[in-house]
C-alpha cells in the first residue's frame, strides 16, 4: 500500500516518512517546502507542491497509485494565526478541501488527518479526553477543528476510513538529522537563546497555575511518528474506520519546569545569564491543555514511550551537531 504524506519534509512530518517506511510501508512526500527539507527524506519520492495545488495532487494520486493519506502539511504558529486568520483558513482549510476533493476522486480509500490539541482551547479539566466539546480559542485551533469536521463529513458521504490524531506539545528528535531547526517551537526557542549567551524567555507567568506559566503536554517526536503509523495501518487494514484521537502523555509540564530542564540538559544552569526572563502573555495561549490518552491505547495499543530528559537530550543532540556545522 502506498501513502501520500503532504508535509512529508517537515520536522514531524519527516519522523512520520522515517517511521512508516521503517514499518514496511510505501511511502511519496508531497511538499512546497516552504519549512521542509528534502534532505531529511533522501530517497522517498518528492513531488514539490503547495496541497492547495489540485492538479499537481491528483497527478501524484494517480502516477504513485496512492492507496492512503497521512495529511500533516499546514499552518501553524499560534500568535501568527492570530494575526494572519485568512492565510491560516485558506492554507489549513481550502488546502484541506482541495485534498480531500483529489484523494475522493482518485478511489483513495484512507486518510490520517494531523490535528491538534488547540481544537479544545482552554478546557477546565485536569486531562482532556475525546469527547471534551472543542472550544478553539485561536484562529490555529479552529482551522484543524473545521478539519477534522471536513474528513468526517467526507467519510459519512464516500465511506472513507479516517483517523483525526489531536497531537499536544511536539519535542524531540528520533535521529538528530531530523531535529526540530525552527525557533517557534518552545524547546528550539530556548536553544537559539541560549546559544547566543541570552535569557530564555517565559510569555506570561500569571495563568492560574502552579507556577503562574503555562502547562503543556510533551511529547517525543518519535511518539507522534509510531502513532501515525498505528493509525495508518489500522485504517490500512480495515480494523479501524473512523477514529478520533489525542497523542500525548497524559502528564503536564510547566513551560518554567520546561525550561529549566533545558538549561540543566545543557549545562547552562549555573549561568547567570540562562535564568529565563517573562514578556507578557501570547495571543491565544490557554493555561492548561494536558491529554486523556484512554482511548488511543485502546483502539490502537498505542502509548508513549519517551521522557522530557530524553526529549531535550536528543533535541540538543542535534541542534549542537547543526550548530557545529557537522
Amino acid at each position: 500500500m502506498t501513502w501520500l504524506v503532504t508535509g512529508g519534509a517537515g520536522y514531524i512530518g519527516a519522523h512520520v516518512v522515517r517511521a512508516m517506511r521503517m514499518a514496511g510501508e510505501e511511502v511519496v512526500v508531497l511538499d512546497d517546502l516552504s519549512t521542509g527539507d528534502p534532505g531529511r527524506i533522501a530517497g522517498v519520492p518528492l513531488v514539490t507542491a503547495n496541497v492547495s495545488d489540485a492538479d499537481s495532487v491528483t497527478r501524484a494520486l494517480h502516477d504513485h497509485a496512492v492507496q492512503g493519506i497521512v495529511h500533516l502539511a499546514a499552518k501553524k504558529q499560534v500568535e501568527e494565526s492570530v494575526r494572519l486568520p485568512l492565510y491560516y483558513y485558506r492554507e489549513n482549510v481550502e488546502g484541506l478541501r482541495v485534498l480531500l476533493e483529489a484523494a475522493t476522486q482518485a478511489g483513495v480509500e484512507s486518510f490520517v488527518f494531523s490535528s491538534s490539541a488547540a481544537v479544545y482551547g482552554a478546557p477546565d479539566v485536569d486531562l482532556v479526553d475525546e469527547d471534551a466539546e472543542p472550544r478553539p480559542v485561536n484562529p490555529y485551533g479552529t482551522t484543524k477543528l473545521v478539519g477534522e469536521w471536513m474528513v468526517a463529513d467526507t467519510a459519512r458521504a464516500t465511506g472513507l476510513r479516517h483517523a483525526n490524531l489531536r497531537y499536544f506539545n511536539v519535542a524531540g528528535a528520533a535521529a538528530p538529522d531530523l531535529t526540530d531547526r525552527g525557533v517557534s517551537n518552545l524547546v528550539p526557542m530556548v536553544f537559539q537563546a541560549l546559544d547566543r549567551r541570552q535569557p530564555p524567555r517565559i510569555f506570561g507567568d500569571d495563568y492560574d497555575t502552579p507556577d503562574g506559566t503555562c502547562i503543556r503536554d510533551f511529547v517525543h517526536v518519535g511518539d507522534i511518528a509510531s502513532a501515525h503509523v498505528a493509525a495508518a495501518r489500522a485504517l490500512g487494514s480495515d480494523a479501524v474506520r473512523a477514529l478520533t484521537a489525542n497523542i500525548g502523555r497524559g502528564r503536564g509540564v510547566s513551560v518554567r519546569e520546561m525550561v529549566q530542564t533545558i538549561r540543566r540538559v545543557t549545562g547552562t544552569a549555573e549561568e547567570p545569564w540562562s535564568a529565563p526572563i517573562v514578556e507578557a502573555r501570547r495571543a491565544g495561549d490557554p493555561p492548561r491543555v494536558v491529554a486523556s490518552t484512554d482511548r488511543i491505547r485502546e483502539v490502537l495499543g498505542w502509548r508513549a514511550e519517551h521522557g522530557v530528559e530524553e526529549m531535550v537530550a536528543s533535541s540538543w543532540e542535534g541542534w549542537s551537531r547543526s550548530a557545529a556545522g557537522s
